[in-house]
């Protein structure tokens, strides 16, 4: 009897707590656990998709690894491991501040230098423009966070340059000049594409829309590494007596790798979970597996099989070319934007054979050519529907961003081929780049590391 009693009480209650407003200290404590929440869910993301970038090098060591001479595994294992520790130092002490500190619109100061100033805070911080404005670029995610997502990009980005070269060079030049190109090269169009007041970008600039670094990374790393394939000059054996890929298996576990990295690479670029995150991840995939499907019949028709090699070249195409593209486009512009880079890529590896370029493992034709496409099919297929913070490209009503994409293509060329050239010279003046044909012939392993991959 008491429980019936008791029932039209808690309706009674329950009715007034509807109708009366909460008092406005508990609605202030409500705001801000929702606040609180927010941060953490933005901030657990990003810092799994940093993880998921830091992941993205060791894999790519894989990737190159697997495509040359049992001699020369390890050192070009090296060649990507090494910026883990130089890049991931270099970007505390100046890196960050040169990429992302208020400056010139092509490059930034060095007031966030030794990460000063950058701390745990998750709100707004101050540009240190006159008058002040307060700006974010994740207001939601601490400072440090955003630091180290990006630090992860400029890891890899003078990691993918190495696959021009391998084979061939001495490891002190290469260590001095991917100091050098960070400085010279990475940071100024990191500045230029996505911080505030940079020359190219949405905060200020022309407006290009760069999503994860199809300017930034893909084409930069792309140009660098057809100029230095040129300058250095072919490998002694090439292309009569070139090796077979030593380990296959090691292809398709970098490039599987990559794939499941790049969900970080551009998922993360997002600054926040949520449904742009969401976008960014959806046409990654399927960008990825459109243009390994496009791939392995373009094998099957021209070449008689589809290979392995070719499935792992055309997801990782597949993946450059969506890469400025992830969070302003549809899943469908996606599938479209796989298979189109994946033609160009495909046909650019076959003109680089016939030019007689040596790019050892074809950086230029996938990241060059790859990022250069999607650059500029992200300005036909971007639309504000996926994306309010971005525009409108050609096939919604905006013709002009496609100019405003070839415009940014040009410059990311322009800054790496001239920067890549400068710091070839210097370095050329004060050291071989090259190490001996004797060298060349028994491997690098030995000569640069004093070790070898495997054992008898």
């Amino acid at each position: 009897m008491k429980q019936i009693l008791l029932f039209p009480l808690l309706v009674i209650v329950f009715v007034l707590i509807l109708a009366y407003p909460l008092e406005p200290a508990l609605a202030g404590e409500l705001e801000d656990a929702i606040a609180n929440a927010q941060i953490s869910a933005d901030t657990t993301w990003m810092l799994i998709s940093t993880g998921l970038v830091m992941l993205m090098t060791p894999a790519l060591a894989f990737f190159y690894g697997g495509f040359v001479a049992k001699r020369n595994i390890l050192n070009t294992l090296m060649m990507s491991f090494l910026l883990m520790g130089i890049a991931g130092v270099f970007w505390v002490l100046f890196g960050y501040s040169l990429a992302f500190a208020p400056g010139l619109p092509f490059i930034g100061g060095l007031e966030w230098s030794f990460l000063n100033d950058v701390g745990l805070e998750t709100t707004d911080y101050l540009m240190g423009t006159e008058p002040a404005e307060v700006v974010s670029y994740a207001p939601t995610v601490p400072h440090e966070a955003f630091m180290l997502y990006q630090g992860m990009f400029a890891v890899i980005t003078p990691a993918l340059i190495s696959g021009a070269i391998v084979e061939r060079v001495g490891f002190k030049a290469y260590t001095w000049f991917v100091v050098l190109w960070l400085i010279v090269v990475y940071c100024p169009m990191a500045h230029m594409v996505w911080a505030k007041g940079g020359l190219l970008g949405l905060y200020g600039g022309i407006g290009a829309l760069d999503f994860a670094g199809g300017a930034v990374v893909h084409i930069t790393s792309g140009a660098s590494a057809l100029v230095l394939a040129i300058l250095i000059g072919k490998r002694t054996t090439y292309p009569e007596q070139t090796s077979p890929p030593n380990n296959v298996p090691f292809i398709l576990l970098g490039a599987g790798l990559l794939w499941f990295g790049w969900f970080g690479f551009n998922g993360g670029s997002a600054l926040a979970s949520g449904a742009l995150a969401t976008a960014a991840v959806v046409t990654t995939n399927t960008s990825a597996a459109a243009a390994m499907v496009t791939w392995l019949l373009l094998e099957q028709f021209l070449r008689g099989k589809p290979t392995a090699v070719g499935a792992a070249t055309g997801a990782v195409a597949g993946l450059v070319g969506i890469t400025p593209a992830a969070g302003f486009v549809t899943p469908l512009a996606a599938i479209l934007i796989g298979s189109i880079t994946a033609v160009c890529c495909f046909f650019a590896i076959g003109l680089k054979v016939k030019l007689g370029i040596d790019d050892a493992l074809d950086t230029f034709p996938v990241h060059g050519v790859g990022g250069t496409v999607g650059a500029i099919l992200t300005g036909v297929f971007a639309t504000t529907e996926v994306n309010a913070a971005g525009k409108d490209g050609l096939l919604t009503g905006n013709p002009q961003q496609v100019l405003i994409q070839i415009a940014s293509v040009v410059i990311a060329y322009a800054v790496a081929i001239i920067g890549t050239f400068i710091i070839f010279q210097l370095i050329k003046a004060i050291m071989p780049w090259r190490v001996t044909e004797e060298d060349e012939f028994q491997g690098i392993d030995i000569k640069e590391h004093g070790e070898e991959a495997y054992g008898e």
